[in-house]
């Protein structure tokens, strides 16, 4: 008499379980740092805008006007809204500058801050 050997299907369904459950941990890790890395590949095309603003508005002749505005602009393969809000200072001769960056994720809907940037400028 021949015994026959093999996995019974208790056995089978044991390990496809256990398969499943390394496949889902390993899913779940892949979607985290690819999500990780989008936020720090965001977060690094809108720190260099918001230095690029600043050091344009340091680079002026004069100091800015207290003023608040707002320019679409593209950069990397993304579209951005660069905000600028110049604001007074106790100090005459000195405005604070706040940059404020935001992302476009899709067409046609509201951009999503992803960083600000605050500085000092003032008359020389």
């Amino acid at each position: 008499m021949k015994t026959q050997s093999g996995f019974t299907l208790i056995e089978v369904l044991i390990a496809l379980l256990v398969f499943g459950l390394i496949a889902t941990a390993a899913a779940e890790v892949g979607s985290q740092y690819i999500s990780s890395y989008e936020r720090v590949r965001d977060k690094t095309l809108a720190s260099w805008l918001a230095d690029n603003r600043i050091n344009e508005i340091r680079l002026q002749e004069t100091i800015p006007g207290i003023s608040e505005n707002s320019k679409d602009t593209d950069f990397g393969p993304y579209r951005w809204r660069v905000t600028t809000a110049v604001l007074a200072t106790a100090e005459a001769k000195m405005r604070r500058v706040e940059v404020t960056v935001a992302l476009y994720r899709e067409e046609g809907a509201a951009p999503v801050p992803v960083h600000t940037l605050s500085a000092f400028v003032g008359a020389q």
